[in-house]
């Protein structure tokens, strides 16, 4: 993933942000009471974003495997609420074994 990805991507993410904010703002003037368009509008932005990122998961590392090892992690972690920073870190620890036992193995 190069520079103008990453930026392309942070771009089209608070692209996505401010039209649903400015959407909800700007057309709606009484409080929106319907859950499922308050649910919608608050979603929107994890879901781009999750879209955008996913695929890049599996192939930014060396190995298909480790990235997906990485992302079962993070699943799996993230099912029992563990918080960010301990996902973050179980993730990149486990991509790095096993990318390191693909390079012993291959």
């Amino acid at each position: 993933m190069t520079i103008s990805d990453m930026l392309l991507g942070c771009l089209v993410m608070f692209a996505v942000t401010y039209a649903t904010k400015a959407v909800g703002l700007l057309l709606v003037k009484k409080r929106i009471t319907n859950k499922y368009v308050q649910s919608f509008l608050y979603y929107l932005p994890y879901s781009v974003l999750a879209v955008m990122v996913f695929p890049d998961i599996f192939f930014s590392t060396s190995f298909f495997w480790s990235g997906l090892a990485g992302t079962l992690v993070a699943l799996l972690l993230s099912y029992f609420r563990c918080g960010l920073l301990p996902v973050a870190l179980a993730s990149i620890a486990t991509v790095y074994l096993v990318e390191q036992i693909c390079f012993l193995v291959c």
